[in-house]
């Protein structure tokens, strides 16, 4: 894969560093490990759920952190005391960080740790004045303000040809 270094982009353009983080990031996408594996399912209209197969782990050693539109899953599993004799040592528990980049208006509701399982919920929050609108067209006589046409003056335009006083 190609690789590109967008470092003039950063140093020539003002107000485009979070597009031009969002490119970098993206060419980096195929470095993130692949554990732990995860499902990202859309639960409702403008509603996901990021579901992370943490089997090992506690929920006091995993932290969820959100931060300018990305959603950081991290863990870190506490030494055990006792020395364990593994014959087959199959399930990985190792330290991890998982980043995901957020839309714009994606906010973390809650997350849930169950079955080794954990459930991260997500809901698009859109602000009203960014949702589009219907505007009502009225006719000139529904408007009410029909003589508000009447009450607009001219003013007389000071041309080359009037003197000014």
């Amino acid at each position: 894969m190609r690789t590109f270094d967008l470092t003039p982009l950063y140093r020539s353009a003002i107000g485009f560093d979070r597009m031009a983080s969002i490119l970098d990031s993206l060419s980096r996408a195929d470095q993130q490990p692949s554990y732990p594996p995860y499902n990202i399912e859309s639960t409702g209209e403008d509603q996901y759920r990021i579901t992370m197969a943490v089997a090992g782990f506690d929920r006091s050693e995993l932290s969820i952190e959100v931060n300018q539109n990305t959603l950081t899953v991290s863990a870190e599993k506490q030494a055990e005391d006792e020395k364990r004799n593994y014959l087959y040592q199959g399930i990985a528990a190792r330290n991890f960080e998982r980043r995901f980049q957020l839309a714009d208006y994606v906010q973390v509701k809650g997350a849930v740790f169950e079955n080794g399982l954990l459930h991260v919920d997500l809901v698009r929050e859109i602000p009203e004045a960014m949702k589009p609108r219907t505007i009502e067209i009225q006719g000139a006589l529904e408007q009410g303000d029909a003589g508000a046409a009447a009450d607009i003056k001219q003013v007389p335009r000071a041309d080359k040809d009037t003197a000014v006083a």
